[in-house]
């Protein structure tokens, strides 16, 4: 079966297939072979990051799987220790290296860490990066609302997108108003709550059986009708094609208002990004 997934388009006229696939604890070996898959079944947007260990796995994924490199929008990330304007031109050859292309559609700060200051270095790197076309967009990822709005005024590039932890339990309404305030794309990593009973949730539970769903997929769905990009993970063939078969699922208003509902300010799951010590 074929999906017809929607893409959302950046600022800077390019666009992103707003369903992806995510890498995140995944070994290298495991990682070829998963890819491999999800690149079958039909996704052409794959998520990784020097810290996941397994640039080098989905770029062997990818380079075998007979689908164009034009085709795949491939997305990695600059690691905290790499942060700084030289050093972070190091660390993107090595994942070019690893990747085995010579350029890749979208390269991300994976975390701001304030406290280390080179936020605003790394991001002037990736702009350069940008002219020179090894990169094709450029954006950021788990950054307080501060750090977002000084990298934007310091440089006047605006990110395209910014990946942040953001389900139902933790929907990041005041940041995406920012977000739009840009004119910035909104990604969720985490999307379906990993770490929570989001997915045992009754209310997910009532509007899946109304649409003849399953949880996953009112959870895509309502990431999809929100206008966010999605990059959900799963090693199992049979939930990777039901993740993407989630763009077939269309909720009501209601439907949409219900699963807004069960926002908490207390719903993170993950680090805050203002204050990580990693």
């Amino acid at each position: 079966m074929s999906y017809n997934v929607p893409n959302v388009k950046f600022n800077d006229g390019r666009s992103i297939p707003q369903l992806g696939y995510g890498v995140w604890q995944i070994e290298d070996e495991v990682a070829e072979k998963i890819v491999s898959t999800a690149l079958e079944i039909g996704y052409r947007h794959i998520d990784t990051a020097a810290s996941y260990g397994n640039e080098a796995g989905v770029g062997r994924a990818i380079a075998n799987s007979g689908v164009a490199r034009e085709d795949i929008f491939l997305t990695t990330k600059l690691w905290n220790s790499d942060q700084g304007y030289e050093s972070a031109f190091e660390a993107f050859e090595a994942s070019l290296e690893k990747l085995g292309t010579d350029y890749v559609d979208l390269y991300l700060i994976h975390w701001a860490k304030p406290q280390q200051g080179l936020y605003l270095d790394s991001w002037r790197a990736l702009i350069e990066l940008q002219k020179q076309g090894k990169v094709r967009s450029i954006g950021v990822s788990n950054f307080p609302e501060e750090q977002l709005r000084e990298i934007i005024e310091e440089t006047g590039v605006v990110p395209v997108i910014h990946q942040i932890e953001l389900h139902p339990y933790f929907s990041q309404e005041a940041l995406r108003a920012v977000h739009a305030e840009y004119g910035i794309a909104t990604q969720a990593w985490s999307p379906l709550g990993n770490g929570s009973d989001l997915l045992q949730n009754p209310v997910l539970a009532e509007i899946a059986e109304r649409h003849s769903a399953t949880p996953a997929q009112v959870v895509l769905a309502w990431h999809l009708a929100k206008g966010t990009v999605a990059i959900p993970k799963s090693v199992t063939p049979s939930r990777i094609e039901e993740n993407l078969a989630s763009v077939n699922v269309k909720l009501t208003a209601e439907d949409i208002a219900a699963v807004d509902a069960l926002s908490s300010p207390e719903g993170r799951i993950g680090a805050d990004p203002a204050n990580i010590d990693f």
